[in-house]
């Protein structure tokens, strides 16, 4: 498919890397996809529910541009199996803390978008000398599990569901904030989502269940950025903006007209308010 000028602006050459490293590491005992592209202050991008490291592609090309940016897989991506090992959020964070050491970064920036958000919350308020600085989007601070969230657990926990399936590629529709416009975005999106196994998607949102770091926001210790969608119809603006006023010093921003996944839909918004923190922590320590 050729894209238009508008489309690989949004750097949807996809699977091409570019410039990125991709390599095999060992993690916590078993192998994870991991990427790395640019030069400068360390960012670990940490993925969603769906998509794997893939559906952030296009960000951290942005973002490689004045950063070395990492990409990496979470357990159970790109797999046809389900996971054997614990599947609580704080094994996830355990995971995370476990590819820093890997990679010998010291207190790198970890920037976390919706389930990957909970992840890097839940690893900043159990390890906080682990991370520089802080970013979330698409997250608050206690998972609620509405009905629409537990009938999607249990449709994609018992029943096989083809990858052109209406209804979910709906529910995909939703992560733009309204209906998406036509186009190469709206397919990257969907075809994405769509390579993490649906076995895999239920035993993440069973996961998120569990999830609830209300009480211990206090232990966050370091500059904290949380982005909201004026438009996301997952995590409303006024969740976000409440688990920025629990974490002291925190700063929260509203990208206009963005839905669940604005790190795709309003790249040049994200990277601006990131740059800006890192900028703001390096001048902190001069």
């Amino acid at each position: 498919m050729r894209l238009a000028a508008k489309w690989r602006d949004q750097g949807l050459r996809f699977p091409g890397l570019d410039a990125g490293d991709l390599r095999q590491v060992l993690v916590a005992n078993d192998r994870v996809e991991v990427v790395r592209m640019g030069r400068g202050e360390p960012i670990i991008l940490v993925p969603g529910l769906a998509g794997g490291w893939r559906l952030l592609a296009p960000l951290a090309r942005r973002l490689a541009a004045h950063h070395e940016v990492i990409l990496y897989g979470l357990r159970g991506d790109r797999s046809l199996l389900v996971d054997p090992r614990g599947n609580a959020l704080s094994d996830y964070a355990r995971d995370l803390a476990a590819l820093i050491d890997h990679l010998h970064l010291e207190r790198p920036t970890v920037f976390g978008v919706s389930f990957g958000a909970a992840v890097a919350l839940e690893l900043a308020v159990t390890e906080p000398g682990r991370l520089g600085a802080l970013v979330v989007q698409g997250v608050e601070a206690q998972f609620r599990a509405g009905l629409g969230a537990t009938i999607a657990r249990r449709v994609l926990e018992r029943f096989p569901l083809p990858s052109d399936n209406q209804f979910l590629n709906q529910f995909f529709n939703i992560l733009h904030g309204g209906h998406p416009e036509p186009g190469p975005l709206a397919e990257f999106v969907i075809e994405r989502c769509w390579e993490t196994d649906q076995a895999v998607m239920a035993r993440r949102l069973q996961a998120l269940e569990g999830f609830d770091v209300s009480d211990r926001l206090w232990q966050i210790d370091v500059p904290t950025l949380v982005l909201a969608g004026s438009k996301d119809m997952v995590v409303p603006p006024s969740r976000h903006h409440a688990l920025a006023d629990a974490i002291t010093g925190a700063r929260f921003e509203t990208i206009d007209g963005a839905g669940h996944i604005g790190f795709l839909t309003h790249p040049g918004d994200i990277v601006r308010h990131v740059r800006r923190l890192v900028h703001d922590r390096q001048r902190s320590f001069c």
